[in-house]
């Protein structure tokens, strides 16, 4: 009988501001009941913004050559820092009317975590291989951060500092201002935006590079997906049929998040068919707030017991999934 490959484990995070502590919590989970950390469980790891942040995160090492952070810390990263990222003075609200006429938080604030969390790792010295979605403003294209390019000897152009890609993946219309990064030399650079406004759910992207980079056949692929919370909020039509670009601007934004989401999972779970295969964890955020920069106490606590009560009513999934990553060790 023909030996069967173990499988090529893939990990994909979708985006979502503070509610990122929703999949963090998952992942501690994991960790948990497995004994190992998630940069050891999985193949490759794809996130987009907060789950760009996570999968980065996931994936660097210390001065040790061991993982720097754990889901838990993590999970710690949201709650006490989240009030520093999503924080604006009175006068910056002055000034961008609310963020009618500028981004809605200063970038120093954001780059000030970043830089702290990240320092000057680079994106070819990540533990397992990442790839992170972004959008090029100023060329006009999707642009993916992949460690596998960047690990190509003579391929330095692509070889990205790490807070550069936390920065470009995180960079969400209206949230923050497009973050600049200098390329091949002093004359050129990138535009980058949030790469949620085309892949919120990276997992097609990952399951592509594993069938074209990796030459991996599905029977061989595992693929776990973590949201970051469904929508429920309904946008009535006698109240949005009058509605113009500025009532649309957000609303828009979480219409094309969730909707991109959604339909990576239904594509996925018709070419994965075997529960085996493919694993989707979302859950509806039916309590608390659904907006990605809401960093109250409460609302977080809210978000901490959606995540626990997903992975009590997942426990048998949640465990299945760990055994089989285990096959990889």
């Amino acid at each position: 009988m023909e030996k069967r490959e173990k499988p090529f484990n893939i990990l994909s995070i979708d985006g979502g501001g503070i509610r990122g502590i929703i999949p963090a919590l998952v992942l501690k989970k994991i960790e948990e009941l497995s004994g190992k950390p998630i940069c050891e469980l999985f193949d490759l790891i794809a996130g987009t913004s907060t789950g760009g942040l996570i999968a980065l995160g996931l994936s660097m090492k210390d001065e040790n050559g061991n993982p720097k952070y754990s889901a838990s810390d993590l999970v710690d990263f949201y709650r006490t820092k989240g009030k520093d990222i999503f924080s604006r003075s009175v006068g910056h609200s002055f000034r961008s009317l609310d963020s009618l006429r500028g981004e809605k938080y200063p970038n120093f604030k954001l780059r000030k975590v970043i830089d702290d969390f990240f320092g000057e790792q680079r994106l070819k010295n990540v533990m397992t291989d990442v790839i992170i979605p972004s959008y090029e403003t100023e060329r006009r294209i999707p642009w993916l951060f992949k460690s596998k390019n960047a690990k190509i000897s003579g391929n330095d152009d692509y070889d990205f500092a790490l807070r550069d890609v936390a920065l470009a993946t995180a960079s969400s219309p209206t949230y923050f201002e497009p973050h600049k990064v200098p390329f091949r030399d002093d004359n050129d650079y990138l535009s980058f935006i949030d790469g949620g406004i085309y892949a919120n759910n990276p997992a097609l992207c990952a399951y592509i590079d594993a069938k074209t980079m990796y030459g991996k056949e599905d029977r061989d692929i595992m693929l776990l997906s973590l949201g970051t919370g469904r929508f429920t909020k309904r946008y009535y039509h006698d109240e949005i049929k009058n509605w113009g670009v500025v009532r649309w601007a957000r609303p828009i934004l979480n219409c094309v998040f969730d909707g991109v989401s959604d339909t990576v999972d239904y594509q996925l779970s018709r070419i994965l068919k075997g529960r085996d295969h493919y694993y989707r964890l979302q859950v509806e955020l039916k309590e608390g707030n659904d907006e990605l920069d809401n960093t109250s106490i409460k609302n977080i606590r809210v978000l901490q017991l959606l995540a626990e009560n997903a992975i009590h009513n997942c426990k048998d999934e949640i465990k299945k999934v760990t055994e089989r990553l285990l096959e990889k060790i």
